[in-house]
């Protein structure tokens, strides 16, 4: 029956229906438990049903049982495959344990030396990141891209002039488009942080010029977003939001959080802030918004608009969404988020404010604002995964136009929302940590809780979800507000884009 029962679940899982695999690989491995295959088919079946805590787990076993074995490339390529597995996932601690035993196991081998680097350096552990990247290259003098994620290390660990010496020697050479990028985006952070101000966008537009060339940027749908924004600049109303208000939905929590923004903008800050209080659980960058969207194209597959969509609910059909979305929730954190303060960092569910003023009226809203410079500049600087929206901030116009349409956004769905919004500025939290934090927490119920100031201590061996990880890993720091002023030329390029939100906020002009 186990070859039957594994058959069923790779159909059932080339087909998309995960929660048939999984039943059907569950069966496989009770009656085979030890075989390290099944076990980790069941864990993909699980993930990809969205019960990632528990695939997770099976994972793990799985690369454990293939590193038990006899010592074995094929075997310790298997387990290595699950370290990736994990990472995408979000297990980092998983994928740290692994990528150490399989060094331990296989010292000789460069692979392992470099996923432990990548494990290391997702985490904070910089240190040891650094160490087994350096081990790693020792064993592949000439894997360029191995190179590259040496210098981002050492770029994370303040070793400016040592990561451009290294990323300088290997655009002498011609190098892959896809090791060039990477290089020249990573020349871009280090020049930044020399202060060789004048080196730093041509070395910007050079990757963007790459990334052209490169399939999984060249795919991204750039119009995906701007129109997302068009189809609901007009399509709800204050009345149309706050329709459930006052409707007792049950919940799991007693205060329900969404830190929404843009990227660089401060919301990784108030993450892990939030994140040190007792009372409070952070999701961080999990888009479960998303569960409960796909719920709604279940109840409605019509080609209407969200907007339409939502106004044809009734109780039963928010409670379904609602459910969707909190099951999602217990299926990656399961009993972890089991505190009265449930937050959901989701940086751009800012565009997703309709679904969740509507379905979620008794939730609360943090935006996090900054200066509109700062935040493109950082943007644009940052080696992000390739998304349509990530897309956008290859090019310095293009961050700024994204920037614009979303904050346009932002300024006409605020005074329509029922939800309570606090703005949380990133320059008085700088300015003032205290008062900026302190007004947060009063506004959400929570009483201030002193630990909270030593975030930064606890980004170190945690993952975070961000580019912002090795920021939060220090204390804060004033030279990360107006660094837009070393860039002249090049804000004056976008002022027309970014000068009416300036102003609009009441950031200084000069």
């Amino acid at each position: 029956m186990t070859g039957e029962a594994v058959r069923r679940g790779l159909a059932a899982a080339r087909v998309g229906q995960s929660a048939e695999a999984a039943q059907w690989f569950a069966r496989a491995v009770e009656e085979t438990p030890n075989d390290p295959a099944t076990r980790s088919w069941l864990g993909q079946a699980l993930c990809a049903a969205g019960r990632i805590l528990e695939g997770a787990g099976h994972l793990r076993q799985a690369a454990d049982g293939w590193l038990d074995g006899p010592p074995a490339p094929d075997r310790l390529d298997r387990a290595l495959d699950v370290v990736g597995q994990l990472q995408h996932q979000g297990d980092f601690q998983g994928a740290l344990a692994l990528s150490r035993r399989a060094v331990s196991l296989y010292p000789r081998h460069a692979r392992p030396w470099q996923l432990l680097a990548v494990t290391c350096g997702q985490i904070n552990l910089t240190e040891e990141a650094l160490a087994a990247g350096q081990a790693a290259l020792a064993l592949t003098p000439d894997h360029a891209m191995m190179a590259v994620l040496q210098a981002s290390l050492e770029a994370d660990a303040g070793r400016m002039e040592a990561a451009r010496r290294r990323l300088t020697g290997l655009l002498a050479a011609a190098l892959p488009d896809r090791e060039a990028f990477r290089a020249r985006k990573e020349l871009a952070r280090v020049t930044d942080g020399l202060g060789l101000y004048a080196e730093v966008f041509p070395h910007l537009e050079a990757a963007a010029a790459i990334a052209g060339r490169l399939p999984e940027w060249r795919s991204q749908d750039l119009e995906l977003i701007p129109r997302l924004i068009r189809a609901n600049q007009d399509a709800y109303s204050r009345k149309s939001l706050g329709r459930w208000a006052g409707q007792a939905f049950s919940g799991p929590h007693l205060t329900h959080v969404f830190v929404v923004g843009f990227f660089r903008s401060g919301t990784t800050l108030i993450q892990q802030v939030l994140a040190g209080h007792p009372d409070v659980f952070v999701a961080d960058e999990a888009n479960l918004v998303w569960a409960a969207q796909a719920e709604l194209n279940r109840l409605d597959p019509s080609t209407a608009s969200t907007a339409d969509k939502l106004a044809r609910l009734d109780a039963a059909g928010v409670a379904r969404l609602r459910d969707a979305y909190w099951t999602a929730a217990r299926g990656r954190y399961g009993a972890a988020m089991d505190r009265p303060v449930f937050v959901d960092k989701f940086t751009l569910n800012t565009l997703d404010l309709g679904v969740i003023n509507t379905i979620f009226p008794e939730a609360r809203v943090v935006f996090a604002l900054r200066d509109p410079r700062d935040v493109c500049l950082s943007a644009h600087l940052q080696l992000m995964t390739p998304s349509p929206a990530t897309a956008h901030l290859l090019t310095w116009r293009g961050a700024a136009q994204l920037y614009a349409r979303t904050l346009e956004w932002w300024r006409r769905i605020q005074p329509r929302l029922t939800l309570p919004v606090h703005v949380l500025r990133y320059e008085d939290a700088i300015g003032d940590f205290d008062g900026a934090f302190g007004a947060l927490f009063t506004d959400l119920g929570l009483a201030w809780d002193p630990a909270v100031r030593t975030f930064h201590t606890r980004a170190q061996g945690a993952f975070v979800a961000s580019p912002s990880r090795n920021q939060v890993s220090r204390p804060l720091y004033a030279s990360s507000v107006a660094r837009w002023r070393r860039y002249a030329a090049p804000m004056a390029a976008v002022d027309d884009l970014l000068g009416p939100v300036v102003r609009h906020f009441g950031y200084p002009e000069a």
